[in-house]
């Protein structure tokens, strides 16, 4: 039979179930017994069925979309977090519209707007632009990945462990001033607790610290060259002297590195580079990046099963119900080549 004349009438007579039974599993498979559902599955299998997908959207009025707003992809760490999400396919079927927020906060409306109108089921947003009170206020499920989440359901790492984390490596690494470089980060945002953790250790130990806390730029290049710039800095103001620098993410110790290599041609003992993350670019770096790992695969897998929780909810309530919640994920220690 050609796939596209095979009907519910087709699957029926070839099951002999009735097309009730065959509608139920379409529509309602745990209502049918493991055995028949193998049954008709076999069958499908059998007969070529494909299936035809906007009927069945306009049939349930529901889609399999679900949104993705993320600040852009030259920071390891997001497209690590994406790369994670677009794989999940196989275990929950959804579809993802992807936009870039690039910092834009008329644009990302824009773009909440366009992914109603293509009747989301729910939405999980990286980006730190649109305050989660009015987030809340488009009435979707939605999850947040660490980013600012009073209003709406959030999954983080627990940021201030991990900067405490970093810094304890460098003071083991007998380093004389510890550094800690960073972009302006609001108090409110997570991603804040690797600074926090940073001055609770440094505060507490007899080693003198130094924040670098600045507009680092708003692409690849801009950071490049600030980061680039501060290691000539830091490497002036502070000859001589064992350096522990801990960087906010991964992308910023690897150009940091680099900075060091074209100086040096190597990584002199005096300096002790951490990042965090522990996204691909740590490994792969011309010399390993010792980082502080997010788990990555734990934070996509728990972000994608809060939104599941909230699209049934969502479902039963008619929208007129979110339930709120906020998980924090573990970090962990990776040594490699940048300290000891």
């Amino acid at each position: 039979m050609s796939k596209q004349k095979i009907t519910f009438s087709d699957i029926a007579k070839y099951t002999n179930f009735s097309k009730t039974t065959i509608s139920r599993y379409f529509n309602n498979p745990d209502s049918l017994t493991e055995k028949n559902r193998s049954i008709i599955k076999k069958a499908l299998d059998d007969l070529g069925y494909q299936e035809n997908k906007i009927a069945q959207v306009l049939a349930k009025g529901q889609t399999e979309f679900i949104g993705i707003i993320i600040p852009n992809l030259y920071l390891h760490y997001y497209s690590a977090i994406l790369n994670h999400i677009l794989t999940s396919y196989s275990d929950n079927h959804y579809k993802f519209l992807v936009f870039l927020g690039d910092d834009d906060i008329e644009l990302e409306r824009q773009y909440i707007q366009e992914l109603q109108a293509y009747n989301i089921q729910g939405l999980i947003t990286l980006s730190h632009t649109i305050p989660s009170e009015e987030l809340a206020s488009y009435n979707i499920p939605i999850v947040s990945i660490e980013r600012e989440a009073q209003f709406i359901s959030s999954v983080n790492t627990d940021n201030h462990l991990g900067g405490v984390q970093a810094t304890s490596h460098l003071i083991k690494n007998n380093c004389d001033i510890l550094i800690h470089i960073n972009n302006f980060v609001n108090e409110d945002i997570p991603a804040y607790g690797r600074i926090a953790g940073f001055k609770t250790i440094s505060s507490d130990s007899d080693i003198p610290y130094q924040i670098y806390q600045k507009d680092l730029g708003s692409n690849y290049s801009e950071i490049s060259q600030s980061i680039t710039q501060l290691f000539k800095e830091i490497d002036k103001n502070y000859a001589g002297k064992r350096k522990g620098i801990f960087l906010a993410n991964d992308t910023y110790a690897n150009i940091f590195l680099n900075a060091v290599f074209q100086k040096y041609g190597c990584l002199p003992d005096n300096y002790k580079i951490i990042g965090f993350d522990d996204s691909p670019i740590a490994s792969e770096a011309i010399l390993p990046l010792s980082s502080i790992k997010q788990d990555i695969s734990k934070i996509t897998e728990t972000a994608l099963d809060i939104l599941q929780g909230l699209i049934q909810e969502h479902r039963k309530t008619k929208g007129k119900q979110q339930t709120i919640q906020h998980r924090e994920v573990a970090p962990k220690l990776i040594k490699r080549n940048t300290t000891d």
